[in-house]
């Protein structure tokens, strides 16, 4: 019998709420946070909006040397590890050490201080070959995607296990499926998991662009992502963080922890299909979700909750639905899905653990997050996608699915504390 996982703590830094509490409070009230991206000149960009997180390093306890040496990734990455660890009444004493490991999703890794040290290095990209001798001390370890998994580790005194995944759109849910497994093979017996990503720049934003994957709504910034919605044409960019505490179920309760929730199965398939592009009938995604179900011991019919990755990109509404119904049956109409990205954006490599951070809490709070700006339902797609407001429920399993670039599938079950878990 494998060991059993449970959340003891979370830190969370997202688009209109840093911290848990004021997250929460964000996607509960049905508020989004997309508006105009402030960060960089947007006029020669197909989309300019974004969800843009209002983060003064400073005022979250970031030294001085700690911002110059970090890119914004880990400086959110550092916040809700801080909070994190709090949140879980950890201390970094010592005396677990080498049973505490990290492992962090990201993305596309440190890509705001890259770019603007590429632009520096080149002179505004006047030059093919750059002048290494302009780079700033630190600009190896943004060059080096596990510097973010470095720096959580030095904050926790954590000598265990420590790497990054980096699996595109569900680098966040499967560094927390990485992290589980850790702990159910008993390498490790707390893991400090998540993702963290910064991806608002003029890169990210111009290779999206490129293959129209975001949403051309400017005029229309607060309400342009829209899950499951008939007008929908695209995601939005997010950036943020969430940072959960893992840790096996009997050390956790023998100290009296606070348990979230359980995660009672994960499961990870890829389509092998197309770079970018998913088959219509979800088969990958059902087959995901399936094996999170069977690790956790569940019966489709004992799914709550469904969070969605719920994109607005025409084909992932269509896929995810299908896969949906190909993983829950018939189950799959009885139960409330909703996407939490209408409000927050798409931070790429962090989403997944800020949606299972979301999970997590509507199983604590017996409360259902809204897909905000669903005001026409696409007729093609025909479950219960929770529109606008959020719906009381007894959360007892949620389900999180994750889909990304490259053919990743991911799925994660949370179970109430004692239910459903082997």
């Amino acid at each position: 019998m494998s060991r059993r996982v449970a959340i003891t703590g979370m830190g969370v830094v997202a688009p209109g709420g840093i911290g848990v509490t004021a997250f929460w409070d964000q996607i509960t009230a049905g508020r989004t946070a997309t508006r105009m991206i402030s960060s960089f000149d947007t006029s020669a960009f197909r989309s300019r909006i974004a969800a843009e997180c209002d983060f003064d390093p400073a005022l979250h306890g970031l030294s001085a040397q700690e911002i110059r040496r970090l890119d914004r990734a880990g400086q959110f990455a550092l916040a809700c590890t801080r909070e994190a660890l709090a949140d879980a009444g950890l201390e970094s004493d010592g005396s677990a050490a080498e049973r505490t490991g990290v492992c962090m999703g990201s993305a596309v890794g440190c890509t705001t201080r890259l770019e603007e040290e590429y632009t520096v290095l080149s002179d505004e990209g006047r030059h093919w070959l750059v002048d290494h001798t302009y780079g700033v001390p630190h600009l190896y370890d943004w060059f080096v995607p596990s510097s973010l998994a470095a720096e959580v580790a030095w904050e926790a005194g954590a000598e265990g296990p420590a790497t990054v995944v980096s699996a595109g759109c569900t680098s966040g849910i499967d560094s927390l499926g990485h992290a589980c497994e850790l702990i159910r093979e008993g390498s490790a017996d707390v893991m400090i998991a998540g993702g963290a990503e910064a991806p608002i720049s003029p890169i990210t934003v111009a290779c999206f662009d490129a293959i129209k994957a975001t949403s051309a709504f400017n005029e229309e910034a607060g309400s342009a992502l829209r899950p499951f919605d008939r007008t929908r044409n695209g995601f939005v960019l997010g950036e943020g963080a969430a940072v959960l505490v893992l840790e096996e179920l009997e050390r956790a309760t023998a100290r009296g922890a606070r348990i979230y929730a359980e995660i009672g199965g994960f499961a990870s398939r890829s389509n092998a299909y197309h770079m970018t592009g998913l088959r219509e009938d979800g088969r990958e995604l059902g087959a995901a979700i399936t094996g999170a179900l069977d690790a956790a011991g569940l019966a489709p019919a004992e799914v709550d909750y469904v969070n969605a990755h719920g994109t607005a990109t025409r084909q992932n509404d269509r896929h995810e639905t299908a896969a949906i119904k190909r993983g829950l049956g018939e189950h799959a109409y009885r139960t409330p899905v909703s996407s939490i990205k209408s409000m927050i954006g798409h931070s790429l490599g962090a989403i997944g653990s800020i949606e299972i951070a979301a999970c997590a809490l509507a199983i604590s709070h017996g409360l259902i997050p809204p897909t905000a700006n669903l005001h026409e339902p696409d007729p093609e797609l025909d479950l219960d996608y929770v529109p606008l407001t959020a719906r009381e429920r007894t959360v007892d399993a949620a389900l999180s699915v994750g889909s990304g670039f490259g053919g990743f599938q991911s799925a994660m079950v949370l179970t109430k504390h004692g239910r459903g878990a082997r």
